[in-house]
């Protein structure tokens, strides 16, 4: 289980790891919280400064803490599993989150706004509300129309140049059309598999998805994080 723990402490951050120091915020640990559920899953280390040094935690009150975050500022509420861990004679929470079938998980902001967060390499970042669309088509399961007239060449012709990324705002100008009927063309064409999002901190792009290697049987949780960073 040591071997298990110090494995895990050296991979750092990244898109299903979070590292906590000590939790004073259940607020702020419900954003990890609903970020891992509501992408691949994930875990948080309590105890672990983001350097990786081991700081252990003192009480039980840290499990308190993410039990608040998970049931009262989680909406829905998040399901998670929690485990102690002993290493150098310090205790370390380890908390495990599911990917969760109930997505959207909503988390308050910093000013009390509740918004959907997702896991972005090491980041949770606010979900915008074409991956929002596209989680509401894909839950309802139904058959996606698609037919390429001109606003759907012209992205595509667009993807397929040196640009290769293209915004929301970006596709709305260059094809001539209003923000909710692109909107409504990237919702349909992320659905069906031909491109997909990027979420950064300075906002969302879109580019063609690549097809998954013959020797992948399913597609790598680690998409967004081996995705280079758009400037």
């Amino acid at each position: 289980m040591k071997n298990y723990l110090k494995n895990r402490i050296a991979e750092g951050e990244h898109i299903q790891q979070d590292f906590k120091y000590a939790i004073n915020d259940s607020r702020k640990i419900a954003r990890s919280l609903a970020a891992f559920a509501n992408t691949e899953g994930g875990r948080l280390l309590v105890g672990v400064k983001d350097n990786g040094r081991i700081a252990g935690v003192s009480s039980d009150e840290e499990f308190y803490m993410v039990d608040a975050a998970a049931k009262r500022f989680c909406k829905p509420p998040v399901v998670f599993q929690s485990r102690e861990h002993e290493l150098d004679g310090k205790t370390i929470v380890e908390i495990i989150v599911p990917k969760s079938e109930r997505k959207p998980h909503k988390a308050p902001t910093k000013d009390g706004k509740y918004k959907v967060y997702v896991r972005v390499k090491d980041q949770n970042l606010p979900a915008n509300q074409i991956l929002l669309k596209v989680w509401m088509r894909q839950r309802k399961n139904k058959g996606t129309f698609f037919q390429v007239q001109e606003p759907e060449q012209v992205l595509l012709t667009w993807l397929n140049s040196e640009e290769q990324y293209i915004t929301h705002s970006k596709f709305t100008r260059i094809a001539g059309i209003s923000r909710r009927k692109a909107e409504k063309i990237l919702v349909n064409l992320i659905v069906l598999g031909i491109i997909d999002i990027k979420l950064t901190e300075n906002g969302a792009y879109y580019f063609l998805k690549e097809p998954p290697k013959q020797e992948e049987s399913e597609e790598s949780p680690e998409t967004f994080s081996n995705f280079k960073t758009i400037q």
